[in-house]
């Protein structure tokens, strides 16, 4: 017997549909043709199995304490899902019966997985194959089932997949009882959920509702001079010029370039008003721009919410509908923006569904051309899904709910868009001098929108003036500086993170590390989460009373604000956990080791737990009043905690109270009694130890973290030491 084994129920029928008749339906399956050439379809129901609780691995497990953790598996298990069970049971009695298996779980990591472990856990020992589906069109799906593949190439996804399942099981356990338990000891109540991806998520919106928090606005100045072409054939329209700074004022401006001192705001005015100038740089140009890309899933959830205020969770709920119960669009999980080129012979039977379903793009379908072809189709930068695009179903299974048809819309535009004209932007930039100082006017305005037509733009109440062209002068032209002025404007914070921002940052995490090798590296994946997780893991931390709504501004409650204040920088901040995911990537292409990945991490839990040798333990209720370290400000317990500048004192009442003290009597902990050195991989202070070639800097974090310096006249020095 041929048995389908397909991710979801939706999937299951529509690969029923493209099989031939008769059809029988049966509990939890279905029955395709007879003879030599029938099959069963049937289907998972999400996972059906999940990983094992920790009391399966030990009784004593089941009872949160300190003394059991870390807790290591030494052989992985799975449990059925009991919500489940019944298809489970069904899809065992077909694997007992399969000759052969077709996988057909969604084209990503969690889809090839969900299968696979079913497989495993009843030992199928017959060949499996393996079928692709992006679109649930019948002629989409019939083709994907003519094309099978042998599963044994997606091995390392399901690798992948595993090792992310394990890597999450290790992480979240341990670390959320450590630090259940770690409050429970000062009083606290609840359960204090650490993950590794949603941790460094509310992390950064902690971070950033304390940035604006404590935010202290600044005044700064801006210089604006006119000037006016001096010879007569010249075009002597006026323009105005903003001052340039350079290196000679670099005392007086701040990280952003601006000038902080009105005293020197002054003196320049005084030095140009009614001097002449020269123009210095002259250049003109109309620029070309091409269409976006198709929408993957992220960029999907960044424009709807900031579109049309949807929460990420409710952009891929519609846009799943618009998928399973509609049939108008592809795969939404993906977190590709190219098209394989193959996809180009189906573009006139898209662009005309298009024009059907979404009538008020019916004119845009009619304009579009066709014979143009835009880099979106590309074979080298598909893997298992493509881009989100509609598809050629032509009706809708039932009338589109307001969400549907503002998510197909935004979907179809992105396609249409490729069939659209470049948009040509006319740019001019002046640069003038006078005296020792340089003045800037830029000019930008859309010559020809071209595809911009089909660009949905927010409504704005504010209509700003439209700036008037520049004159088209040459270089070594002199000009004349007349009236000059000095605007007052003040620093302003950061806004508070929305469901498009938040997402945004997710998928461009590198923004918010500071180090440079490991920025560069996590700009080569896909940030924190993927694409079919972000919008769940934002949900999580509501859920679990981490984050609340405020307005359209996503915010940390006092809980989530408690327990970023109490993680160590390692645990909070996005860097390691993007490298995790760097890692999951590398197992997916063969190139690293699932093993060698969880011994890493088991490493990196046992540091957080196990506190680094000579590193006194916070303070407990247990301790004696001789011993125990009290808050400055209101004479409550006080532990240690992790900082972006080493280990300190803080108040066991945080956030209530904010009272800190040094770690003054573990001040020589390093053998110099000099302030503590952050380490510069994961910040921890570094401490001086003696080994067989003498003296060097190693991580306290070790041995989580393994990084060593040299020692320069005992202090660490800049270039790190050679191991071997």
């Amino acid at each position: 017997m041929l048995l389908y084994i397909a991710e979801k129920p939706s999937l299951g029928r529509a690969i029923a549909a493209a099989l031939p008749g008769p059809h029988q339906k049966g509990q939890g399956w279905i029955r395709c043709g007879n003879g030599d050439t029938a099959a069963t379809v049937s289907w998972c129901i999400g996972h059906l199995l999940e990983p094992a609780e920790p009391a399966r691995y030990n009784p004593a497990w089941k009872k949160w304490r300190q003394e059991d953790l870390p807790m290591f598996p030494k052989k992985w298990e799975v449990m059925p899902k009991d919500s489940v069970r019944q298809q489970l049971k069904v899809l065992e009695s077909l694997i007992r019966q399969a000759s052969t298996i077709v996988h057909a779980g969604d084209p990503d990591r969690e889809g090839q997985l969900l299968v696979d472990e079913v497989l495993r856990y009843f030992g199928a020992n017959v060949p499996v194959q393996r079928i692709l589906i992006n679109d649930l069109n019948p002629s989409a799906v019939a083709k994907a089932v003519q094309a099978p593949r042998d599963n044994r190439e997606f091995r390392r996804l399901s690798h992948s997949a595993l090792a992310r399942q394990r890597a999450d099981w290790l992480y979240g356990i341990n670390l959320t009882r450590f630090y259940t338990l770690s409050y429970q000891q000062q009083g606290e109540q609840g359960v204090y959920s650490v993950g590794r991806v949603q941790t460094p998520v509310l992390g950064l919106v902690v971070e950033r509702d304390n940035t604006i928090e404590h935010f202290e606005p600044k005044p700064y100045f801006r210089i604006e001079a006119s000037f006016t072409a001096q010879e007569e054939d010249a075009d002597q329209r006026p323009f105005t010029a903003r001052w340039v700074p350079d290196e000679q004022f670099q005392e007086h401006l701040d990280e952003e370039n601006r000038l902080l001192d009105r005293g020197v705001a002054e003196q320049i005015t005084a030095d140009v008003e009614g001097r002449p100038g020269t123009v210095t740089e002259a250049r003109f140009r109309d620029r070309p721009e091409p269409p976006p890309l198709p929408l993957s899933l992220s960029a999907l959830q960044i424009e709807a919410g900031r579109l049309f205020r949807m929460g990420a969770k409710e952009v891929l709920d519609t846009a799943q509908n618009l998928y399973e119960r509609h049939q108008l669009i592809t795969y939404p999980r993906s977190d590709c923006r190219y098209l394989p080129e193959g996809h180009f012979a189906q573009r006139e039977q898209v662009v005309r569904a298009i024009g059907r379903v979404a009538p008020d793009l019916a004119e845009a379908c009619d304009r579009s051309d066709l014979g143009r072809r835009t880099a979106a189709w590309n074979d080298q930068q598909v893997d298992a899904h493509h881009a989100i695009i509609p598809t050629s179903r032509p009706s809708a299974k039932g009338q589109l709910s307001p969400a549907e048809a503002n998510i197909y819309g935004l979907i179809s535009r992105y396609y249409l868009m490729q069939f659209a004209a470049d948009a040509v932007h006319r740019e001019g930039r002046l640069t003038v001098r006078v005296a020792h100082h340089q003045f800037r006017a830029t000019e930008t305005a859309v010559l020809e929108p071209g595809w911009k037509t089909l660009e949905l733009k927010k409504r704005e109440s504010r209509n700003e003036p439209q700036k008037a062209p520049l004159p088209r002068l040459d270089k070594g032209e002199p000009v004349f500086c007349g009236e000059t002025r000095i605007a007052e404007r003040k620093t302003q914070p950061p806004q508070h993170f929305t469901d498009a921002t938040l997402l945004s940052a997710m998928t461009n995490i590198a923004r918010f590390v500071t180090d440079p090798e490991l920025r560069k590296t996590l700009r080569e994946t896909d940030g924190l989460g993927t694409e079919a997780t972000r919008a769940a893991i934002i949900d999580t931390l509501f859920k679990r009373d981490y984050l609340f709504r405020d307005s359209r501004h996503i915010r940390a409650t006092e809980k989530g604000k408690a327990l970023i204040g109490a993680l160590p920088e390692s645990v909070s901040k996005p860097d390691r956990t993007a490298v995790w995911e760097a890692s999951l990537e590398t197992i997916r292409r063969g190139e690293g080791d699932p093993r060698a990945f969880l011994d890493t991490l088991k490493q990196e839990v046992r540091g957080f737990i196990q506190r680094p040798a000579g590193e006194r333990p916070a303070p407990t209720a247990d301790s004696s009043n001789a011993e125990q370290v009290h808050c400055p400000k209101c004479r409550a317990p006080m532990t240690e905690r992790d900082g972006k500048f080493g280990r300190f004192f803080a108040c066991t009442r945080y956030p209530s109270c904010r009272g800190t003290r040094p770690l003054e009597d573990d001040a020589p902990r390093d053998g110099t009694g000099e302030k503590p050195i952050p380490c510069p991989h994961c910040f921890s202070p570094l401490v001086r130890r003696k080994g067989k070639k003498g003296w060097f800097w190693g991580c306290s974090n070790f041995p989580a973290c393994r990084q060593t310096l040299n020692d320069d006249d005992g202090k660490p020095a800049l270039r790190l030491r050679k191991t071997t």
